[in-house]
């Protein structure tokens, strides 16, 4: 059997949850809009490491979903949540903060790792690269408010993060937060 965290976060959120998708393969329809556009930015993301252009791979992606009947916040729309990404990433590339040696096998990058009685752990990592030189697994967030960096070492603490870790052997990690707000920001 095959572990990750999603699944075991799932699983301590609602188990019965955890048994109608992981045991039964239910799958339930996405209605938020932010969930989805969150995997469009991860590809625009890919783009920009590329060297594409990350601004079309976002409207491409994103544009799929331009009729699909989402749950929007108050005051959100398809063009509004595009037009805070491509913000978001002329900002990241201003910033200019990360690099990634090798993106095709550096990004969203699939590792496994055996555990006792046959069973794997497996894990989805967004990136391996540097941030301001800093070498370090990084996990990639999109959402509409600030991720909070008080108490001084919170993230150290998050689970996702403690397991990424562990399964690629890397200790210094990141979570790369982009914020849609009317004015955008980046949380490194």
């Amino acid at each position: 059997m095959a572990y990750s965290y999603t699944q075991i976060s799932h699983y301590l959120r609602c188990p019965r949850s955890y048994r109608y998708r992981y045991l039964d393969g239910w799958q339930e329809k996405e209605t938020r809009a932010a969930m989805v556009f969150g995997r469009c930015f991860e590809k625009a993301l890919g783009a920009y490491f590329c060297q594409e252009d990350s601004a079309a791979a976002l409207f491409k992606e994103w544009e799929a979903y331009r009729d699909a009947p989402f749950e929007y916040r108050k005051g959100e729309s398809w063009d509004h949540i595009f037009h805070q990404g491509v913000h978001l990433l002329e900002t990241f590339a201003h910033d200019n903060r990360i690099r990634i040696q090798n993106p095709r096998n550096n990004l969203q990058i699939k590792m496994l790792r055996a555990l006792p009685g046959g069973s794997e752990f497996i894990s989805y990592i967004d990136a391996i690269g540097e941030i301001d030189g800093q070498h370090c697994l990084m996990d990639w967030k999109t959402t509409k408010s600030r991720y909070a960096t008080e108490p001084e070492g919170l993230l150290s603490l998050d689970p996702q993060l403690i397991c990424y870790s562990w399964i690629s052997g890397i200790s210094e990690v990141a979570l790369v937060v982009f914020v849609r707000k009317h004015a955008p920001e980046i949380q490194y």
